[in-house]
């Protein structure tokens, strides 16, 4: 499994998460990827309009000769956004353990502010744990 990067947004579109697992990756800057949620944001909830199926949920995957990009929306509105590399089997199941792994330890933190950027240690331990090991 080669995981690229990995952001959550929050209900709004903002940006609360972004880390990146692959030292390849060319750096963007924070406002970059400001910009880059801001936009995947009003892209899915276009989709999520304009699909000929009734309560799509919008944009889900994206893929290009270089990436593959999926998108996990919570029923709260969060997104967990993942790219990986093209054919990369079963990203459903990663966007899934992600998302338990944000429940587990940033949601039951009591100091994190919903809504607000994530800055929890346990919670990119173990999420670098999960990644790391299968790259």
């Amino acid at each position: 499994m080669v995981i690229l990067s990995i952001l959550i947004l929050n209900k709004a579109g903002g940006l609360i998460y972004q880390r990146d697992f692959n030292e390849g990756l060319n750096k963007l800057s924070s406002n970059d990827y400001l910009v880059l949620a801001g936009t995947f944001h009003g892209v899915h909830a276009i989709t999520s309009r304009i699909s000929p199926v009734p309560g799509s949920g919008g944009l889900e995957v994206l893929e290009s000769e270089q990436f593959r990009m999926q998108c996990f929306q919570t029923l709260t509105g969060t997104k967990f956004l993942i790219f990986a590399e093209p054919h990369q089997p079963n990203i459903d199941v990663i966007c899934r353990r992600v998302y338990e792994l944000y429940a587990d330890f940033v949601m039951k933190n009591p100091f994190y502010q919903i809504e607000m950027p994530i800055r929890c240690e346990s919670f990119d331990r173990h999420l670098a744990a999960y990644i790391k090991p299968k790259q």
